[in-house]
């Protein structure tokens, strides 16, 4: 669908040079999908219990004494 929009020129050229795209509807898909790509991660470790990094073994002596601090 089409939609017309105003973008900053100088953040869109920005966003073109670390997604590495060169049309403007192609910088703007590729950000639109980076960040609905993002949020997913986010929920996903959000949902998960060791998605922090903390999982059974956290409790468990021996491994924690093998850890690195």
């Amino acid at each position: 669908m089409k939609t017309v929009i105003d973008i900053n020129d100088e953040t869109l050229e920005l966003a073109a040079r670390e997604l590495g795209t060169t049309s403007k509807k192609d910088t703007v898909n590729a950000a639109l999908e980076f960040v609905a790509q993002r949020r997913q991660r986010i929920e996903q470790v959000l949902n998960d219990p060791f998605g922090f990094g903390l999982g059974e073994d956290i409790n468990d002596p021996e491994v924690m004494k093998q850890a690195r601090r």
